[in-house]
């Protein structure tokens, strides 16, 4: 027969085991609860935690390259018509060596008494090299002038003026366009003496 001291060495144990994982469910309870509490209520919402897709920088400077390429043919075209010169807006298109060349060119025809009147059409117009990571980003682009609708006349009666009739009017022309601080400018226009 057990007495009561031998009753309370069993119980004593048994109360302590009990206490002990009392006070580690506690531990745990408090633990996720505080855990739960930094954690916010919501999980972000997919676009939240995605960031958004940029455009691609390299198809972004060739449409641009290209744009500034045309513009600057329609400006080459102004300057050319226009004795003064004060018409065009080349600068905004054109830089270093296509902008000394497009108006040297252009004051020489003048200087002669001539102007070139019409419009010049760019075919398949492609960029062949594109660098966009570089100190300076720029484009090449190959196309296909067009000139056989620009007529040189003389300045004074707009009458035209007969050239040779195996000058080439198609002919493939390679320029550079650079991103300046000021936006994109051809910088290079070098025919490359061969038809298309």
């Amino acid at each position: 027969m057990r007495t009561a001291r031998s009753r309370d060495r069993y119980r004593r144990p048994l109360k302590n085991s009990m206490i002990a994982l009392f006070t580690v469910s506690c531990a745990l309870a408090v633990t996720s609860c505080s855990g739960a509490s930094d954690t916010p209520k919501t999980s972000p919402t997919p676009s939240a935690a995605q960031p958004t897709k940029s455009a691609d920088p390299t198809e972004t400077a060739k449409k641009d390259a290209i744009a500034t390429y045309q513009s600057y043919w329609k400006e080459v075209e102004k300057l050319y018509a226009d004795r003064s010169g004060k018409g065009a807006k080349l600068k905004q298109y054109a830089a270093s060596a296509a902008l000394k060349n497009a108006e040297q060119d252009a004051k020489r025809a003048h200087g002669r008494g001539l102007l070139l009147m019409g419009q010049v059409t760019l075919q398949d117009s492609t960029v062949t090299k594109v660098v966009t990571h570089g100190k300076l980003d720029y484009a090449v682009i190959s196309s296909c002038l067009d000139i056989s609708k620009w007529k040189t006349v003389k300045a004074d009666t707009k009458k035209a003026v007969t050239l040779p009739s195996n000058r080439l009017t198609k002919y493939v022309i390679q320029s550079t366009v650079e991103r300046w601080p000021e936006g994109w400018r051809v910088t290079r226009d070098e025919p490359q003496d061969r038809r298309c």
